[in-house]
C-alpha cells in the first residue's frame, strides 16, 4: 500500500490510543507528514525496534509493538514454546508498551514475567537467564532523545538476538496484519490465569549479589572516604546503583536532584547520553559545590556510564575508551597481584575500541578478542566460553560507547557493575593519593598517547537514510586512497568480509559476521566509518597516536577534516 492508503487504514482502525487519533487528525492533508510516518515499516533487527513515538508504521506505538510481539510469539512457539521476560525504562509510554507486549504473549499461551516498575537493561538480561526464558523484551530507546522509544529483543542466552533469530522473528512479523492478525487478551485476566507474573523483589537482590561478586578488592571502599556525585539522568539507575554503592561501603553519594526521578521528557538533558557534556552539565555544576572524587552518570536504561574526575581545579570528562582502558588495567593488574586472575584470561573489545587495550593485554599475557560493534558479540564470546566450561576466563568486555561488563551473570553491558567497579578503582587509587586523571595520564605516559575521536553525522527521515546509503556505496566503489597525506595501507570491509592490502591487492577473509563497516588503516592511525544500527547517523571513529596529547590531537583533527571533506560531511 502507498502512504496515503495506509494513512486511511490507520484512521479507520487505530482507535485505542487517543494520542494517535489526535495525531492522525492533525496531519490530514499534509503529504510530507503522512509520508514520513508511513513510507516504510520500522525494521526489526538484532537491536529490535527503535523509532520516534507516534502514529504510523514508521513510528513506535501500541500497534507496531503488538505486531512485533505477535511475530516474537510465533517464533517462540515455533521453537517449542516457553516464557518471555519483559521490562522497561523511563521513556514515554514504555510501561504501556510493556503491558501491551505481555497481553499479546499471554494470548498466545506464552508466560510473561514483567517488572512492577522500571528496571535497567542488564536486569532484563538477568531475568531471561534467571527464569529460563526463550526470549526477552526491553522497552527502551537507550540514550536517544525523548521523542524516541524502542523494543530490544533478547534470546534465551540473555544476549540481544542473533541475526538468525531476529531474521526468523522478522519473517513472522511480515505475515501479520497489525490490526487483524494480532492476538491479545485482557491484562487482569492474564494475571489471574498466571500468564502474566510480576517479578519478585528477591530476584533483584540476587542480581545485585552477582554484581557484588565482581569486586576485586572487597571491603576496600568502606574506609576509603570516597565522595561521589551521581545522576541517573531521569532513568533506571537510581535505585540499584545507589544500593550497590551503599552495600560496598560508599555512603557519601550526592544525587543530582533534577535528574533523580524517572522522567521520559528528559527536560534537563534533551539528549540523555553520558557521552556528551550537555547531559552531565548539572552533575558538573553539583561537583563544583560538593567537590567529589568522582561524577557518575548512567543513561536512561542504565547500560552505559560516563564519568568526570577532578583535574587541576576543574572536572575532566573521561571518554568511554579511557574508562575502559583504566578498568582493563585495574582488573588485570590487581587480580594478577592478588592471584585471582584466571589461567588464560580473556578481554574482549569491539573493532572501534581503543588499540591501547591490545598493548595492556600483551603486558599481562591476556588473550584479546575483537568483535563487531554491538555488545551481543561480546555476549557471544561468553556463551562460547560457557559451552566449553571456561567462562571464568572472561575478565572484562567493553565498547568505546561507554558500555562495560565484568562477570558472566548477564550478557549485555551493565552500568550497575561498571559504576561499582569504577568507584572501587577510584577508591583504590585514592588510597595511593591519585585521582583517576592521574591514572589515565600515567597509562598514556607508559604506552603512548592513543586518541580516539568519534564524530556523528545525523541523517533524519527518508532522504537521510538514502544519503547514508549513497555515502557507503560510494566509499566501496571509490575508497579513500590517502588521508591527511598518509597512504591507506589496508581496507577492512566487514560487509564483504575481506581485508585488502592496497599495495599488493591481496585479499584475506575476515572471520566475523557481516556488518556495514569500512576500516581504512593508515599504519598506526586509522579511520572507521559505520552507519549506526540504532540511530539515523553515520559515525566516524578516528585513531590518532602521538608522543604527546598535543601531537595526537593535531593529527586527529587533520584526519577528521580531511575525511569530512572527502565524504562531503562538512
Amino acid at each position: 500500500m502507498d502512504s496515503n492508503t495506509l494513512y486511511n487504514v490507520w484512521c479507520e482502525n487505530a482507535k485505542e490510543d487517543k494520542d494517535l487519533i489526535e495525531e492522525l487528525a492533525a496531519i490530514k492533508g499534509n503529504e510530507d507528514e503522512i509520508y514520513e510516518r508511513f513510507y516504510k515499516n520500522l525494521e526489526f533487527g538484532t537491536a529490535g525496534l527503535r523509532g520516534v513515538i507516534g502514529a504510523g508504521t514508521n513510528r513506535m506505538n501500541i500497534y507496531v509493538v503488538r505486531q512485533a510481539t505477535q511475530g516474537l510469539a510465533n517464533y517462540v512457539n515455533n521453537i517449542g514454546g516457553g516464557a518471555v521476560a519483559i521490562s522497561h525504562d523511563s521513556r514515554i509510554k514504555a510501561d504501556l508498551f510493556m503491558n501491551e507486549a505481555a497481553k499479546v504473549l499471554a494470548a498466545n499461551g506464552i508466560k510473561a514475567y514483567i517488572t512492577s516498575e522500571l528496571q535497567p537493561t542488564p536486569v532484563l538480561s538477568f531475568l531471561v537467564r534467571h527464569f529460563g526464558c526463550k526470549a526477552g523484551i526491553m522497552v527502551t530507546a537507550s540514550h536517544n532523545p525523548a521523542k524516541y522509544n524502542g523494543y530490544k529483543a533478547y534470546g534465551s542466552d540473555g544476549c540481544q538476538m542473533t541475526d538468525n533469530a531476529a531474521g526468523a522473528v522478522y519473517d513472522e512479523i511480515q505475515k501479520i496484519d497489525m490490526f487483524t492478525g494480532v492476538k491479545t487478551m485482557d491484562f487482569d485476566k492474564a494475571v489471574e490465569e498466571g500468564l502474566i507474573e510480576y517479578v519478585n523483589d528477591d530476584v533483584y537482590t540476587e542480581y545485585l549479589a552477582n554484581v557484588k561478586e565482581q569486586q576485586v578488592n572487597e571491603g576496600l571502599c568502606a574506609d576509603s572516604g570516597l565522595k561521589v556525585v551521581y545522576t541517573p539522568l531521569n532513568g533506571t539507575g537510581n535505585k540499584l546503583v545507589r544500593r550497590v554503592l551503599k552495600e560496598i561501603g560508599i555512603n557519601d553519594v550526592t544525587v543530582v536532584p533534577e535528574q533523580e526521578m524517572p522522567d521520559g521528557n528528559f527536560t534537563t538533558c534533551p539528549y540523555p547520553n553520558p557521552e556528551i557534556k550537555e547531559a552531565l552539565q548539572l552533575g558538573l555544576d553539583m561537583c563544583e559545590k560538593v567537590k567529589p572524587d568522582l561524577l557518575l552518570a548512567t543513561d536512561p536504561d542504565a547500560d552505559r556510564v560516563g564519568i568526570a574526575v577532578p583535574d587541576n581545579g576543574t572536572y575532566r570528562l573521561i571518554t568511554g575508551n579511557e574508562t575502559g582502558i583504566m578498568l582493563t588495567n585495574y582488573l588485570l593488574s590487581v587480580r594478577k597481584e592478588k592471584g585471582t586472575l584466571p589461567k588464560n584470561p580473556i578481554v574482549v573489545r569491539t573493532i572501534v575500541t581503543s588499540l591501547l587495550i591490545d598493548e595492556i593485554c600483551k603486558k599481562y599475557n591476556c588473550e584479546l578478542k575483537k568483535v563487531l560493534t554491538g555488545f551481543k558479540y561480546i555476549g557471544e564470546v561468553i556463551l562460547r566460553l560457557e559451552e566449553k566450561n571456561e567462562k571464568e576466563r572472561f575478565v572484562f568486555g567493553f565498547e568505546e560507547s561507554y558500555g562495560y561488563l565484568a562477570g558472566t551473570y548477564v550478557r549485555d553491558k551493565d552500568a550497575v557493575v561498571a559504576s561499582m567497579l569504577i568507584c572501587e578503582m577510584a577508591a583504590y587509587y585514592r588510597k595511593q593519593g591519585k585521582t583517576l586523571a592521574n591514572v589515565i595520564d600515567e597509562i598514556y605516559k607508559e604506552y603512548g598517547y592513543y586518541r580516539n575521536t568519534t564524530l556523528s553525522f545525523e541523517f533524519d527521515g527518508a532522504s537521510g537514510m538514502k544519503k547514508m546509503k549513497e555515502i557507503m556505496d560510494n566509499l566501496r566503489e571509490n575508497p579513500l586512497k590517502t588521508v591527511n597525506g598518509e597512504t591507506v595501507k589496508k581496507i577492512y570491509d566487514y560487509l564483504k568480509s575481506e581485508e585488502k592490502d592496497v599495495a599488493t591487492g591481496e585479499i584475506t577473509p575476515i572471520d566475523l559476521p557481516k556488518s556495514n563497516v569500512l576500516h581504512f588503516c593508515l599504519g598506526g592511525n586509522a579511520v572507521i566509518i559505520r552507519p549506526s544500527g540504532t540511530e539515523p547517523k553515520i559515525k566516524l571513529y578516528i585513531t590518532s597516536i602521538g608522543k604527546t596529547e598535543e601531537e595526537s590531537v593535531e593529527i586527529g583533527n587533520k584526519i577528521a577534516d580531511d575525511v569530512k571533506a572527502q565524504l562531503g560531511l562538512n
